[in-house]
């Protein structure tokens, strides 16, 4: 005889495990997808964690600045003045890791004899559709929709390089994202929303990690 209580924990142990079982299920799906890229299973993992881990790190580019702030709270109908700090970094790895994974494609593409010129009139492509997508909004800095931009990149990857299509997306995807939303943006950014900025991190970081999903899902 089985009572209430068993089934209740049972129930509630089955919903509190299911997302782990969707988070293996889901990194399976990442270390295949890198493998067919060219990256071994046991670099993907450390992959994996670096970029997880690395979304948390930001590597200063340029030396922190006090700077006069006003901070806004209840709407926007108060102001109080403060003291904060202008910088700007790059994430490690919403920034670092995807420009040296780039750098690995372009290269591989290169050796294996495609052509780069496709890839970076696509690139320079989704740099234009990123830049017109980005948002700097006061206190957050540069935002991105996360969904659009994988989309652009596989489509894009598609059209010019179908037989190089997965790296070619990240690629595509990764660089022009990271140079039209942020890069082109930084000193309109610094302007709108002054503080501590980060190339590949805060709001530009989700769709750089669904981008690198996409591309190896098209593996």
């Amino acid at each position: 005889m089985i009572f209430l209580p068993t089934i209740l924990i049972t129930f509630i142990g089955f919903f509190l495990f299911l997302p782990f079982l969707f988070l293996m299920a889901y990194f399976n799906i990442i270390t295949l997808g890198f493998e067919k890229l060219g990256i071994s299973p046991k670099f993907t993992s450390l992959l994996l964690f670096l970029i997880l881990i690395g979304s948390w790190i930001n590597i200063p580019i340029t030396k922190k600045q006090l700077i006069y702030q006003e901070k806004v709270s209840f709407f926007g109908l108060f102001r109080k003045p403060g003291i904060g700090v202008q910088a700007t970094a790059i994430n490690l790895g919403g920034g670092l890791i995807p420009i040296l994974l780039s750098s690995y494609f372009l290269y591989k593409a290169w050796q294996s004899g495609f052509s780069l010129i496709p890839i970076l009139q696509a690139t320079l492509l989704m740099v234009i559709i990123a830049k017109s997508l980005a948002k700097i909004i006061p206190g957050k800095g540069i935002v991105i929709s996360a969904f659009v931009p994988p989309i652009f990149a596989a489509f894009l990857a598609w059209i010019f390089i179908p037989n190089f299509m997965a790296p070619a997306s990240f690629v595509i995807g990764s660089l022009g994202t990271l140079i039209g939303a942020d890069l082109l943006n930084l000193n309109r950014a610094q302007k709108i929303s002054p503080g501590f900025l980060s190339i590949g991190g805060g709001g530009v970081f989700d769709a750089i990690f669904l981008i690198g999903i996409v591309s190896t899902l098209l593996s």
